[in-house]
């Protein structure tokens, strides 16, 4: 058995991780309020049972039923399970199998349609009155089993079950323990992604798995249910989304355990490694290629957002604070040598680092920058121009120092500019009051496809503010339609109206 849970961050309540919470809150009330129930009522209906004649009439054929089904290859049960059945039959544990019988489907409709106690049973009549007495106490239907995901031969693909198996688990155990991970997980990809992506990504993560389980374990018999493979999911995308950064595991392997700051991404193929050994080595009453289908489809997932989207990786902020208290000078010292020595390659590494110590200082930011910018594709170079974006640029240098960076970022930045939306209004903001109208337009121009947001109106008004007072008339009227949209009654708007 092996273990491993980030110890990074800590939840932060003044942006509460709401939606983690909900869907924990979900999977307790489909819990408590119908699959605890309909134990209950099975657990009741096994007491009643074993005190019938119709487990040794009946139990001795499901037994032979388990054997067969172990020697087979691709059976559901192995031979542990057969032997502990065995074991609760000598025991005369009949609640016990009753349990396991009523889950055991394929059997269940063999017997109640006399397929397996048949006429020539020489305690056909017997089993008959005994059933018939019976039936009245038996439970008619199964909530966990309609909305799990069926192994059943010729079940089907169930997308609909893929979605709803995902809210569903098999004991108070498996419930506790999903909903710890999905916690431990969960609030810091809901803090960088947003709660509905966040959400989005959980339920595809969790259906992915699901389908993924079933082309591994169609035709087994029984049914695949819990909340595992939307968690590995969520495992796979805090991986991808922190990729080398060094993070601090509490991990655990067998009886041994220990902490660790390993590099996140490198988690990955040990997790979906871990999976594959217990698939293969470790039996099939855990789906584990759901864990498997699970990591695989968050990985994916991820990726491919982080190529479309900048996700900002939640920081420690405990950890920005040990490493301030680190000595500043022999950082920056350590990285101006490798700078002057022309060795840029390791030199954007060492001003990153110094950068951690100083995040706001506008001259390591720089340098930063331009040693990074010998290779435009790296994560440096990225890096530093978003924190060079996000000083506050409460002077005109800072404002300057964004603007030359913002021009040589749109040039080279391969394969192209990562900037949040957030972040380029700040910069319009920026340009506009150091008159670098063209700039600031163009940053308009892309922010128009998601007018949507907050600061739009706001961001539009003071760029066409500076144009009207550069006397770039004709230029801010190209923006009228625009503004009689979000911000009709305003004197810009007005006034822009009147020249036309």
């Amino acid at each position: 058995m092996f273990l491993a849970i980030p110890l990074e961050n800590k939840p932060s309540w003044r942006s509460p991780p709401w939606m983690t919470v909900l869907l924990i809150v979900i999977n307790c009330l489909i819990f408590w309020g119908w699959q605890a129930p309909e134990e209950k009522v099975v657990e009741r209906a096994a007491q009643v049972y074993a005190k019938t004649d119709l487990p040794a009439i009946e139990l001795p054929p499901f037994l032979a039923h388990l054997k067969e089904q172990s020697a087979q290859d691709n059976a559901r049960y192995e031979r542990s399970v057969l032997q502990a059945a065995a074991a609760l039959y000598k025991q005369k544990a009949y609640g016990q199998l009753y349990a396991l019988m009523w889950q055991e489907k394929r059997f269940r409709q063999r017997l109640l349609t006399g397929q397996i106690i048949t006429t020539s049973h020489p305690r056909h009549a017997e089993w008959q009155t005994a059933r018939k007495q019976f039936a009245p106490l038996e439970p008619r239907s199964s909530f966990t089993e309609r909305w799990s995901m069926s192994y059943e031969p010729g079940a089907g693909w169930q997308p609909l079950q893929a979605f709803t198996s995902i809210f569903l688990h098999g004991s108070t155990s498996h419930l506790l323990g999903n909903m710890v991970f999905l916690f431990l997980f969960g609030f810091t990809l809901e803090l960088a992604l947003g709660s509905f992506t966040y959400l989005a990504f959980y339920v595809v993560g969790g259906v992915g798995a699901s389908l993924f389980a079933l082309m591994f374990y169609a035709g087994m018999g029984g049914y695949g249910l819990g909340a595992s493979g939307a968690i590995s999911a969520l495992m796979a995308m805090y991986a991808v989304m922190y990729r080398m950064r060094r993070i601090r595991f509490f991990y655990m392997l067998l009886f041994y355990f220990n902490y660790a700051t390993w590099p996140a991404l490198v988690m990955l193929p040990v997790w979906m490694g871990v999976e594959l050994l217990q698939h293969l080595w470790g039996g099939k009453q855990v789906a584990y290629m759901a864990h498997f289908g699970g990591l695989l489809t968050g990985a994916v997932l991820m990726w491919v957002y982080m190529r479309l989207q900048t996700v900002e990786a939640p920081v420690n902020e405990e950890e920005l604070a040990r490493a301030a208290a680190k000595p500043l000078t022999d950082a920056v010292a350590r990285a101006q040598r490798l700078t002057d020595a022309l060795d840029f390659g390791r030199a954007a590494p060492a001003w990153r680092e110094a950068a951690r110590l100083a995040p706001r200082d506008p001259a390591i930011l720089k340098a930063w920058f331009e040693s990074a910018r010998h290779h435009p594709g790296g994560e440096d170079f990225h890096g530093a121009a978003r924190l060079i974006f996000k000083l506050p640029a409460t002077t005109d240098a800072e404002r300057q120092l964004q603007l030359s960076s913002y021009r040589s970022y749109r040039q080279r930045a391969k394969p192209g500019m990562r900037i949040s939306a957030d972040t380029m209004h700040g910069l319009v903001r920026s340009f506009v009051r150091i008159g670098a109208l063209p700039e600031a337009e163009k940053l308009c121009q892309s922010l128009q496809q998601a007018s949507d947001h907050p600061h739009w109106p706001a961001t539009l008004l003071l760029l066409v503010n500076g144009m009207a007072q550069s006397g770039q008339t004709q230029q801010a009227r190209a923006w009228l339609p625009a503004l009689q949209q979000i911000a009709p009654q305003d004197p810009v708007t007005r006034w822009l109206a009147l020249q036309s």
